[in-house]
């Protein structure tokens, strides 16, 4: 299934093989808003002019139109993850809501390709220094492997 979006809103782009046509509906209001066609580029003109009746239609009939989503919605979680999550609002000093908001966020648009740089300083006296130097430059011990040429 495909989504479609125009103004503010969103709509599937499906497929029916038994009637061999596309279809969808707009997705996130009460209402039902369908449409069809006989081509994915056709659905998607379909889509807009339902969209724009939809509209219409509220206008006509003095109605505000339903908004795709008001931004709430209620969840249920363990209750050591909700302990856990208001621990972390009190330690950080933000609300409840914000740890959701950042953590949905995070989940949802977090990067999978991350690349990790590190760097390391060490501090070593002149002697130090000295002692890794010659270590470096000596000629290496092979062990048990003495019969490798060096």
């Amino acid at each position: 299934m495909g989504i479609l979006k125009y103004k503010e809103y969103e709509g599937t782009a499906e497929i029916d093989m038994a009637r061999m046509v596309c279809r969808g509906r707009v997705l996130f209001i009460n209402d039902l808003v369908t449409y069809e066609a006989a081509s994915p580029a056709e659905l998607k003109n379909e889509f807009e002019a339902a969209v724009d009746d939809y509209l219409d239609t509220c206008t006509a009939l003095g109605r505000e139109p339903k908004k795709p989503l008001k931004g709430q919605f209620n969840v249920r979680i363990p209750e050591a993850l909700h302990k856990a999550a208001t621990l972390r609002a009190l330690t950080d000093g933000i609300s409840l809501n914000d740890v959701m908001v950042r953590s949905l966020d995070a989940f949802i648009n977090l990067r999978t390709d991350i690349n990790h740089t590190v760097r390391v300083s060490v501090d070593l006296n002149a002697e130090s220094l000295q002692t890794l130097v010659s270590s470096a430059s000596a000629k290496p011990q092979w062990g048990v492997f003495s019969n490798v040429k060096h």
